[in-house]
C-alpha cells in the first residue's frame, strides 16, 4: 500500500483547557480531494492549522506526518504546502502579478524564472496574464480574486494545497462554478487538496472523501455516497442533507438488520444494528427522497408502512417536501420531484389520510453519539 501524503495519528490540540481536536486519526492519499466538513467550532479549522504548521499538537497529542515524516515541530515553510484563506489575504497595494509572485520573491527565485512561473500560474486558473496581471485586487470581482489567491498558492508548486472555506464570500452561482473549477484543477494538476468547509453541498460535489467532524472528533470518514447514504450517527444524518428519524425497541433481528417497535405499536425494519440487544432502544434514519406516500390501504408489500395524515406541502422548486404527521404526533417528510405544479399539481392536500412507506434497505440503524 502506498505511503499516504498526510497522516494524523491520534492528534489532539487543547486551548485554555478545552479540547479543540480530540485524538483524531485519518490518512490522505496523493492527489486526493479530501474535505473536512462540520459546523462552526467542531475543530475543522484547527485540524487544517495543525497540518499547515500554524498550530502544534499537544505534548502528548499524537503525530502529524507529511510524506512519511513527522512534522509536529516543523515550521510552515518547511512543509512543502500552500494555503488559500477564506478572505484570500491579497495585498491591496500590489498588482495581481506581484501578489502571485510574492512567495517566489521571498524564496529568492530568479527574475526570469519568476515571470514565467507567474504567467503559468495565472493561465492555470484561467486569468489572462496580460489582461489581469497589472490590475490591483480592488479592480477584480470576487471570483477573480479567488483565482488570484489560488494562483499565488499554486505558483509555489506545493505537494499539498490547503483551502480554508475559500468560496464563502462568493454568490451562489459563482460558488457552484468555482466548485467545479477546483475539482477540475485537482484532477488536472494531481496536487493533493485538503479543503475545509461547513457547506455540505460543496463537500459532496468536490470530494473524493469527507471527514465529518463534530465536537472535536471525526464522526465519520468516507466517500460522499457512503457518508450520505449510510450515516453512522444522528449528527451525520442531520448535518449531511435531511433525514427522518424513527425511535423504537429492538424486537427481532433479520437479514443483517433489526426490527424495532415504535411507541404506537407499529413495526419498522432497518439495516445494520449488529450487536444490538433485544429490548434496546435504537434510533433509525431514512432520507426524505426514499420515503413515498400511498393511500391508507395501498402500501406495497415488503415496505415499512406507517399511517399518517398530510400536514403541509412545501414547494421548493425542483422538489416538493410533503410533511406528514404520524399517529404519535411525530413527523416524516417525503421528498418528491416537482413534475409541474401548474400542469400536474400534487394530489396530496393538507388533512388527507395516507400511509408513509419506505424500504428497510433505505433505513439505517444509527450508532449512539459519543459522550
Amino acid at each position: 500500500m502506498a505511503e499516504p501524503v498526510v497522516e494524523f495519528n491520534n492528534v489532539s490540540k487543547t486551548f485554555a483547557g478545552q479540547k479543540a481536536v480530540r485524538a483524531i486519526s485519518f490518512r490522505i492519499e496523493k492527489g486526493e480531494f479530501f474535505s473536512i466538513l462540520g459546523p462552526s467550532g467542531c475543530g475543522k479549522t484547527t485540524t487544517l492549522r495543525l497540518l499547515a504548521g500554524f498550530e502544534v499538537p499537544d505534548e502528548d497529542g499524537g503525530e502529524v506526518r507529511i510524506e512519511g515524516q513527522v512534522v509536529n515541530n516543523r515550521r510552515p515553510y518547511e512543509r512543502r504546502l500552500a494555503m488559500v484563506f477564506q478572505n484570500y489575504a491579497l495585498f491591496p497595494h500590489l498588482s495581481v502579478e506581484r501578489n502571485v509572485a510574492f512567495g517566489l520573491e521571498q524564496r529568492g527565485v530568479p527574475r526570469a524564472q519568476m515571470v514565467e512561473r507567474v504567467r503559468a500560474a495565472l493561465d492555470m486558473v484561467r486569468l489572462d496574464p496580460a489582461q489581469y496581471g497589472p490590475r490591483p485586487p480592488a479592480a477584480l470581482s470576487g471570483g477573480q480574486r479567488q483565482r488570484v489567491a489560488l494562483a499565488r498558492a499554486l505558483v509555489l508548486e506545493p505537494s499539498i494545497l490547503l483551502l480554508d472555506e475559500p468560496l464563502g464570500a462568493l454568490d451562489l452561482k459563482l460558488r457552484k462554478e468555482m466548485q467545479l473549477e477546483l475539482k477540475s484543477l485537482n484532477r488536472r494538476l494531481g496536487i493533493t487538496f485538503v479543503y475545509v468547509t461547513h457547506d455540505q453541498e460543496e463537500a459532496l460535489t468536490m470530494s473524493d472523501r469527507i471527514a465529518v467532524m463534530d465536537n472535536a472528533r471525526v464522526a465519520q470518514l468516507g466517500a460522499p455516497a457512503e457518508i450520505y447514504e449510510r450515516p453512522r450517527t444522528a449528527f451525520v444524518a442531520r448535518f449531511i442533507g435531511e433525514s427522518n428519524f424513527v425511535i423504537g425497541e429492538v424486537v427481532a433481528t433479520e437479514r443483517g438488520g433489526v426490527v424495532v417497535k415504535r411507541a404506537d405499536g407499529n413495526l419498522v425494519a432497518a439495516r445494520g444494528g449488529e450487536g444490538r440487544a433485544m429490548g434496546e432502544t435504537v434510533q433509525l434514519a431514512v432520507r426524505p427522497e426514499r420515503v413515498e406516500l400511498t393511500g391508507p390501504d395501498q402500501a406495497p408489500g415488503g415496505q415499512n408502512m406507517l399511517p399518517a395524515r398530510i400536514r403541509q406541502v412545501v414547494y421548493r422548486g425542483e422538489m416538493l417536501h410533503v410533511r406528514a404527521t404520524l399517529g404519535d404526533g411525530s413527523e416524516m417528510v417525503a421528498a418528491m420531484r416537482n413534475e409541474g405544479q401548474l400542469r400536474r399539481p400534487v394530489v396530496w392536500q393538507e388533512g388527507t389520510e395516507c400511509a408513509v412507506t419506505f424500504s428497510p434497505d433505505d433505513t439505517r440503524v444509527l450508532e449512539p453519539e459519543p459522550a
